[in-house]
């Protein structure tokens, strides 16, 4: 089979598995630009609930850029019959079906010391040369790997806001993932990753290892937030209070739950959200 060939049979392949007609996937990716926007939105404190603000009072933003019309239909698609079924490693928690920010937090109960570290622009650093390799290295022909870099990336690098965009982030970031699973399972570690959030603690002082955990991080080229890397005792984690015994929501969402209640709200997401995390502690009294 001539490359000629090859090409267009692949490309046809990649249209069968997302089941969209070849002509409205070349249109897309021809006219790619068309098929983004810019969405800005105030950060939050995880622990508070409260909008972040720098010094000068200025509120902190993230720039977001979500895609539109048929390139989001053919990415959420893309992420229903191509990502998602890749198996993904159970310290991971973020974009995974039936995992949590609550099941993140609660493999670290009862570790006496936690290490907390955050990925600087994570979805930014993504570059779509690192998309493409990822997929060649998932068994993609180079034809295929490129047609889906062209329909999940954006200005070389990965979008945040898209429906693939966690799915992919999660399998670029898998090379550094398994070396963390192995110096961590070594050293009696525990490591989770909810997106660009890295926890790791164990009941014994592991901070001679710390060095060590960022240079893995750092020589696979992610940038390492340091203002938010903290290593000490009882702490949040992915907004959950994490304990001795048990693990708990932080105080503002109580409060609001609280409010729902003797409201009594039509609608109550942060009671069921509580919920979810107090039935977390039963279940782990359980299997005791």
């Amino acid at each position: 089979m001539n490359s000629l060939l090859f090409k267009k049979n692949e490309f046809k392949k990649l249209c069968s598995l997302i089941g969209f007609r070849p002509n409205i996937v070349r249109e897309v990716i021809s006219n790619i630009d068309n098929y983004y926007y810019e969405k800005v939105e105030n950060k939050k404190d995880k622990k508070s609930g409260e909008v972040k603000k720098y010094k000068d009072g200025t509120i902190k933003k993230r720039i977001m850029h979500p895609s539109v019309g048929a390139l989001k239909a053919i990415q959420k698609s893309i992420k229903k019959n191509i990502l998602a079924p890749i198996p993904l490693p159970r310290e991971i928690h973020g974009g995974v079906k039936k995992r949590s920010n609550i099941t993140n937090a609660k493999p670290h109960k009862g570790n006496k010391y936690i290490f907390t570290t955050d990925l600087q622009d994570f979805y930014p650093n993504i570059s779509n040369e690192s998309v493409y390799d990822t997929f060649l290295s998932l068994g993609f022909s180079n034809h295929l790997s490129h047609s889906l870099t062209k329909l999940t990336t954006w200005k070389y690098a990965l979008p945040q806001g898209t429906p693939t965009s966690t799915h992919i982030s999660n399998l670029v970031f898998l090379k550094v993932d398994y070396e963390l699973i192995q110096l961590c399972n070594d050293n009696n570690i525990t490591y989770t990753r909810y997106v660009d959030d890295l926890t790791f603690s164990s009941p014994t002082d592991f901070k001679h290892l710390l060095n060590e955990i960022l240079e893995i991080i750092i020589k696979h080229d992610f940038k390492v937030n340091y203002r938010k890397t903290k290593y000490k005792g009882n702490q949040t984690v992915t907004g959950i209070d994490v304990f001795l015994n048990k693990i708990d929501a932080p105080e503002h969402i109580k409060e609001k739950s609280r409010l729902e209640i003797e409201n009594d709200a039509a609608h109550k997401p942060y009671s069921i959200y509580l919920d979810s995390i107090h039935k977390e502690n039963k279940r782990a009294a359980v299997n005791r």
